[in-house]
C-alpha cells in the first residue's frame, strides 16, 4: 500500500463508492485521527459495510492534507466478523436530525486498488465462526432433525426457530451443525439494564433491540436432554449459558446448577461454560462446586463509574462482577472478560491503569477483545463523556498488556477445555 486508503461514501441508495480526493481517516472517542497505513487489512470475509444516514464523512485532503469532510453523499462504516477487533470507529460529522444508528459496530472503512479495507487486528484464530465453514444445507438438517428429535423441548425449539433459522446466530447454527460451543439460554430476566441492551429496549427508546429475548424458563430436563448428546459427541465441545438472546443466567442459577450436576452424571466430556454479568459472586461459587468450568464476564469498562453508567444494575455493583471472577479463579476454573472495545475510551491512560489492576487482582486468564455494537455519539452522550482525554491507542494499548502479562491470553471466542488444559495456541477447531 502507497498511500492510505480513499474514503467511502454511500448514495444514499445503497450504492457505495470512492472519493478519490479525500483519504479515509478514523475515530477514536470524539475526535478523528490519521491511520497508519500499516493499520489497514482487507475486510475479512464475513464483514459488510453500511451507510450512516444522517453523517457526512470526515477525510484527509489528497491535495492539501487538512481533514474535510465529504460533501457526498453519507459515512460509510463497516462490521468486521467475529475474530477481528477493530482499532478506529468510522470518522463522521452527524447532523442534528440524525437517527440514532442500530446497535451494530461501526469500524472505519476504506477503498485501495479494488479492496475495500479496514483498520483492525486479528485477535483470535479459532475458525468457529468464519463464514466459509458454514453449510447451509447441513445446517437445515441438522436443526429439521434437532426440531424433529426433540419436539417437546422448548429450548431446542428457541434455538433452532429463533436463533438459528429467524437470526442466523453463529452458535446456535454451530449446534445444528454438531460442532464446538452449543449455546444455552436459561433466563428470561435480568438485572441489568444495559444501555445497549441486544434483546430487550424500551418502547420510548430511539434503538430497538435485534433481537427477541428468550419469554420461558427452562427446565433442568429440558437443558440436560440436548447439551449431554452434544458434549459427548461435538468435537471440541462446550455448552455455554448466557446468550444474547436471553437475560442474566445467574438469576437462573439454580436450576443451571441442577443441570450441570445432571450432565456430569451422564458424561465428563467438554466444557461447561457461563456467559454472565456476574453479579452474584455465591451463585458462581455454587456453580463452580457443582462442575462449571469456566466463567466470561462482559464489561463496558473497568472503571466502575464508567461500568455502572452503561449497566445500570439492580441490586448488585462492580466490585461483584470482580468477585465472581475470583471465585472461578479459586476453584481453578478459567477466567475471561467479554471487553467492549471502543477507541478513544477502552484506551484511555485512566482505563488502561484500571485494567491492569483488575487482570492483577482477578488472576485473569483471558480478554475477549470484542467490538462494541452502539452508536458511538449515542453511546457516549448516554454515559455523559464529553471529553475521552489522553489514548494510547487500541493496539498499544494491547501490546502493554501483553507484554506485562505475558500469560493472560487474548481472543475472541470461550476456548474449548482442551485449549485450556492442553496447547493453547495451537489446538484451533478445524
Amino acid at each position: 500500500m502507497n498511500h492510505s486508503p480513499y474514503l467511502l461514501y454511500s448514495d444514499g441508495k445503497g450504492n457505495i463508492f470512492e472519493d478519490t480526493s479525500l483519504y479515509a481517516v478514523g475515530r477514536a472517542g470524539w475526535d478523528a485521527f490519521p491511520i497508519d497505513i500499516n493499520d489497514w487489512i482487507l475486510l475479512p470475509d464475513g464483514g459488510n459495510l453500511y451507510e450512516l444516514p444522517g453523517r457526512k464523512g470526515i477525510g484527509i485532503d489528497v491535495e492539501t492534507g487538512e481533514m474535510r469532510l465529504c460533501e457526498k453523499g453519507w459515512a460509510v462504516a463497516a462490521f468486521i466478523p467475529p475474530a477481528h477487533t477493530g482499532l478506529f470507529i468510522a470518522a463522521y460529522e452527524t447532523a442534528e436530525d440524525a437517527p440514532t444508528l442500530p446497535l451494530f459496530c461501526y469500524t472505519a472503512a476504506g477503498w485501495y486498488n479494488g479492496n475495500f479495507y479496514v483498520p483492525a487486528v486479528r485477535i483470535e484464530q479459532d475458525i468457529r465462526q468464519e463464514c466459509a465453514g458454514y453449510d447451509n444445507v447441513q445446517i437445515k438438517n441438522g436443526a429439521d432433525y434437532l426440531i424433529k428429535n426433540y419436539s417437546h423441548n422448548r429450548l431446542v425449539k428457541h434455538l433452532m426457530d429463533n436463533c438459528c433459522n429467524t437470526y442466523n446466530c453463529p452458535a446456535a447454527r454451530n449446534f445444528a451443525m454438531g460442532r464446538w460451543e452449543c449455546p444455552v439460554p436459561s433466563s428470561p430476566a435480568c438485572n441489568a439494564n444495559c444501555i445497549g441492551c441486544i434483546s430487550f429496549q424500551p418502547e420510548e427508546e430511539t434503538i430497538v433491540s435485534t433481537q427477541d429475548r428468550l419469554t420461558f424458563k427452562p427446565t433442568a430436563e429440558e437443558i440436560v436432554e440436548f447439551t449431554v448428546p452434544h458434549l459427548m459427541n461435538a468435537p471440541y465441545p462446550i455448552i455455554s449459558f448466557g446468550q444474547g438472546c436471553e437475560g442474566e443466567p445467574l438469576l437462573m442459577w439454580e436450576t443451571i446448577r441442577e443441570s450441570i450436576i445432571e450432565i456430569r452424571k451422564h458424561t465428563d466430556k467438554g466444557s461447561i461454560n457461563i456467559n454472565t454479568n456476574g453479579s452474584k459472586p455465591d451463585a458462581v461459587k455454587a456453580l463452580c462446586e457443582a462442575g462449571l468450568n469456566s466463567i466470561r464476564v462482559s464489561t463496558n469498562s473497568a472503571r466502575k463509574e464508567i461500568y455502572t453508567k452503561y449497566y445500570r444494575p439492580n441490586n448488585y455493583q462492580f466490585e461483584d462482577i470482580i468477585e465472581s471472577l475470583k471465585v472461578v479463579n479459586s476453584y481453578g476454573g478459567w477466567t475471561s472478560i467479554n471487553y467492549f472495545v471502543f477507541p478513544g475510551m477502552t484506551d484511555s491512560v485512566e482505563e488502561y491503569e484500571a485494567l491492569r489492576k483488575l487482570i492483577k487482582e482477578t488472576n485473569l486468564s483471558m480478554i475477549q477483545w470484542r467490538n462494541f455494537n452502539i452508536d458511538p455519539d449515542w453511546y457516549l452522550g448516554q454515559i455523559g463523556v464529553t471529553e475521552t482525554g489522553e489514548m494510547m491507542g487500541v493496539k498499544q494499548l494491547q501490546d502493554l498488556i501483553r507484554e506485562e502479562f505475558p500469560n493472560l491470553k487474548f481472543g475472541y471466542f470461550n476456548p474449548p477445555i482442551e485449549r485450556i488444559k492442553g496447547n493453547y495456541e495451537v489446538d484451533f477447531a478445524h
